[in-house]
């Protein structure tokens, strides 16, 4: 990797990271137009690092794929949102899948007792989401199992975005709590950063 795209990366990934402080601290006292803006940057500026890394086009896709679901879900269109971060795992999964360091079954019995547990207590508050949200879940877990396998730091990250995700689904299941959202937020942003990081060459 070239010097003057060493300092490209450098200077997207500290964009990123101020982005991500922004949108916390935005989400934390309820700043509208910073949240809706810093939100709208995050993946698309990841993705932008994610290049300078020469992550594999799939990686590179489920950034894309992210960036359209966080847009997609400040709409309030849940299932299309839902959709878009679907296409995401289902690129994680093939990234992580095509190179896996150790199949650990341990590891995924304990992410399928995690997921058929969150299942029982969520879904009797989330209505008519409760089967999407299921068969959702179920994919961010395949995804979360499959980044550990590949490797401890892309491991972390899948376990960030699964808890991420399950804060919102305990909004949806109508079980909010003071704070969830900034923490929402930073672990969405840390594990979208551990798992692209975990496969690119700088952390090879």
């Amino acid at each position: 990797m070239n010097v003057g795209r060493l300092a490209r990366g450098r200077r997207v990934l500290a964009g990123f990271w101020g982005a991500t402080v922004v949108q916390v601290a935005a989400v934390a006292f309820d700043v509208k137009i910073l949240k809706q803006a810093s939100k709208a940057t995050l993946m698309p500026l990841l993705w932008q690092w994610s290049r300078t890394q020469d992550a594999p086009p799939l990686l590179q896709a489920a950034l894309l794929a992210s960036a359209a679901g966080d847009l997609l879900l400040e709409t309030d269109a849940q299932l299309a949102g839902m959709a878009a971060f679907a296409a995401a795992h289902a690129c994680y999964l093939a990234v992580f899948l095509a190179n896996p360091a150790q199949r650990s079954w341990r590891v995924l019995a304990a992410y399928a007792a995690l997921w058929a547990a969150l299942i029982a207590v969520l879904s009797p508050g989330l209505g008519g989401q409760r089967v999407p949200v299921a068969v959702y879940a179920l994919l961010l877990t395949a995804t979360a199992v499959a980044s550990r396998w590949h490797s401890s730091r892309s491991g972390v990250g899948g376990a960030l975005f699964l808890v991420s995700d399950a804060l919102i689904a305990v909004r949806m299941s109508g079980r909010d709590f003071p704070g969830r959202g900034a923490l929402t937020m930073s672990t969405y942003a840390v594990g979208q950063y551990l798992l692209t990081s975990g496969v690119t060459k700088s952390d090879r």
